[in-house]
């Protein structure tokens, strides 16, 4: 595989496209649209040791259960089921995006880090989004009065049965790290 170029087709805040013209291993000249968080010409050249975004795993500390949000997604028409998580801006730590947005998504407070992942991709074939996710415990009663008004989420706190439940049912949406998460929360009870 070889790279030819690449072009930004829009130039947006959050998220741009990217057309990338490459040839194949039978040296056949290829096209691959893109979504990239980048805003440089280039995402090619993006330092992939800065992560884009954060993906909370949080565990409630008193009430021992863990801790899921239900949100409005645009791109789905509906509510899907997942983590807190949010960007990180610049200057920040994945530990600190981490509480930021924690405490925006749900009015929880971390109160202990157990691990983060390393840079993760969620779908290659669509985004070079790069992700950390960071497994937490947390305190606090959750509220969504922090939420800014694009978003649209309601805090659960699940059992390891309820996870179950909500894993059975085959009309809730879910992002696939959380489905992974849960799916291992429901067998085993931990995160």
């Amino acid at each position: 595989m070889k790279i030819k170029d690449v072009k930004k087709i829009t130039d947006c805040k959050y998220l741009n496209l990217f057309s990338i013209n490459y040839k194949d291993r039978a040296n056949c000249e290829k096209e691959w649209i893109f979504a990239s968080r980048s805003t440089s010409s280039n995402p090619l050249e993006k330092d992939y040791a800065r992560l884009d975004a954060v993906v909370i795993v949080p565990f409630h500390k008193q009430e021992a259960k863990i801790v899921v949000i239900k949100e409005f997604r645009v791109a789905l028409g509906g509510y899907q089921y997942g983590f807190p998580a949010g960007l990180v801006d610049t200057g920040e730590t994945i530990e600190q995006a981490g509480k930021r947005e924690l405490f925006e998504e749900t009015g929880l407070t971390v109160t202990k880090v157990f691990k983060k992942s390393p840079a993760v991709f969620s779908s290659s074939g669509m985004t070079d989004e790069s992700i950390s996710l960071l497994f937490v415990e947390c305190e606090g009663l959750p509220t969504n009065s922090f939420n800014e008004a694009s978003e649209d989420i309601e805090v659960m706190m699940l059992s390891k049965v309820q996870a179950l439940d909500i894993l059975n049912n085959n009309e809730i949406r879910f992002d696939v790290k959380s489905w992974i998460v849960l799916n291992t929360f429901a067998s085993y009870g931990v995160i």
